[in-house]
């Protein structure tokens, strides 16, 4: 009978502390018109946990994936390029499986 009990016992306490959430963060970034400068676009990049992304690489790139600007967002998680003529799209990249992408009719 106290064999029955410990496992039960174990089993209960395997199901409360083996799956203790994971806290990911997941990758967010918007970029926007510049209000003062209608020639630029500005994007703002970061976390779900609140984490900076000060280094985290961004690029340009037009619509068949030929790289026209690259860089990383700044000390302020911020990121600002001058548009290209040509159509475009924005890469931030966090990591693998850590990529948001921006298209430029996304663009407010």
């Amino acid at each position: 009978m106290k064999a029955g009990f410990f496992s039960v016992l174990a089993l209960v306490l395997a199901t409360l502390y083996a799956p203790l959430p994971a806290y990911a963060h997941s990758p967010i970034c918007n970029c926007y018109n510049d209000e003062e400068d209608e020639s630029k676009v500005v994007c703002e990049g970061g976390f779900s946990d609140g984490g900076s992304a000060q280094g985290v690489p961004i690029s340009v790139l037009n619509d068949r994936d030929r790289v026209l600007i690259t860089g990383a967002m700044d000390e302020e998680s911020l990121f600002t390029f001058t548009k290209p003529d040509d159509d475009f799209h924005i890469v931030y990249d966090a990591g693998p499986s850590h990529q948001v992408i921006i298209y430029m009719d996304d663009i407010e």
